[in-house]
């Protein structure tokens, strides 16, 4: 091209991630590996059994710094994170965090070293990266089945940022509070709940301190009390919309979501809903005013949505939201990790001593990252009871 003879090459490195000609991706591997390699290096200094760095310090360098770097662009090379060659390397550098983590000596297995320090193994990691991105996009079924996941809504379709409007609340602490505002005005409480698996969300309109008009919708069991009140929120802006009154009054007691649709930028598509909502209603001759209050305060509005919502688990008819959300996907892709994790911990030779005292992993992974660790129950957890002596515990 232009006389210059164009030459070819078995690897190239796109954005941080290098392709080779055969796409087995073995030095990208290889590149990462070395580079989080370089950054145990720098923290082995100030990482001994006795002193330096905390294992709390230890996790957070390795969950925020050694992880990221190794997981780069995961849901492109996954598939060769199965080839054993790579799973070598990765758990090279692993055990290497694992054992600072625990405060183990270097003779610790891998095996015994990941369980003690709460730690997943580099390779499911990076298969659990990659099944969620393929899930977000719609690409694998595996989770969800015939489910829709929750997406954000696409930037394109947000307003500009010069054009994007806050809303505020303000917030009630007691019924002397509410019974200032204008009992004229509509009165709208919502509330969310979920019970036994159940998800329910209610809304309850008063005028002149009665009640006129109650709502109660259902949603699918794996959907989350957020979004149980962001729908609540989102069924008061479209009654607001659709009734004859002009001022209305919204209460609501979860302040996240409150929060969310404050800040006016949100991509969460039920947010996004109410901030349309909100903005059709202020381009209008009537005003809503939002309010947080506290739950359980012994308001009769908000003890009766309350009761709403509690209700409306049991309603015998399709869910009115059955979108599934993404902490739903990432609960049962770290559930189907952990399952292999423990097939595969209770199959190795190594660690029989700490399986001992954690036969399971599923069951360990829970436990042991709430316990504070200490060198000499390490050195209890991992080690054969022959070889335990009065030294090795002073």
């Amino acid at each position: 091209m232009g006389g210059v003879r164009i030459g070819l090459s078995k690897e190239i490195k796109l954005l941080g991630l290098t392709i080779d000609d055969g796409l087995t991706f073995n030095t990208h591997v290889a590149n990462v590996c070395r580079k989080a390699l370089g950054l145990y290096r720098q923290l082995s200094r100030a990482a001994k059994i006795h002193w330096g760095l905390s294992p709390e310090v230890i996790r957070t360098i390795y969950v925020s710094v050694v992880e990221p770097v190794i997981m780069y662009a995961a849901s492109a090379w996954a598939p060769a994170a199965s080839k054993l060659g790579v799973r070598k390397e990765l758990d090279t550098v692993q055990r290497g965090f694992a054992q600072k983590l625990v405060k183990a000596y270097r003779t610790v297995s891998l095996n015994s070293a990941l369980l003690l320090a709460g730690l997943l193994p580099l390779d499911l990691r990076i298969q659990e990266a990659a099944a969620l991105y393929e899930v977000k996009r719609g690409y694998s079924q595996r989770v969800v089945g015939d489910r829709g996941v929750e997406v954000p809504v696409p930037v394109v379709s947000a307003p500009h940022p010069v054009d994007q409007v806050g809303y505020s609340f303000e917030c009630v602490v007691d019924g002397a509070a509410l019974l200032q505002n204008d009992s004229s005005v509509c009165n709208i409480f919502t509330d969310g709940s979920k019970l036994d698996g159940k998800v329910g969300a209610a809304l309850s309109l008063w005028r002149d301190n009665a009640e006129t008009t109650s709502r109660k919708f259902k949603l699918e069991s794996f959907c989350t009390v957020y979004q149980a009140e962001l729908l609540a929120l989102q069924k008061a802006t479209e009654l607001a919309l659709s009734h004859k009154a002009k001022a209305f009054n919204v209460y609501c007691d979860s302040r996240s979501a409150l929060e969310t649709i404050a800040a006016g930028d949100s991509l969460h598509p039920i947010a996004y809903n109410i901030c349309q909502n909100l903005n059709t209603i202020r381009g209008s001759s009537k005003t809503v005013k939002l309010f947080w209050i506290k739950a359980h305060a012994g308001l009769e509005g908000n003890e009766r949505a309350d009761v709403l919502a509690k209700a409306a688990v049991d309603i015998k008819r399709k869910p009115d939201y059955s979108v599934c959300p993404v902490s739903f996907v990432k609960r049962q892709i770290r559930l189907d990790t952990i399952d292999e994790w423990n097939r595969r911990y209770q199959s190795a030779d190594t660690g029989s001593t700490t399986k001992m005292f954690f036969p399971d992993a599923r069951t360990a992974y829970g436990l042991i990252r709430k316990l504070k660790i200490d060198p000499v129950l390490t050195q209890v957890r991992k080690t054969y009871p022959t070889k335990i002596t009065y030294r090795n515990l002073h």
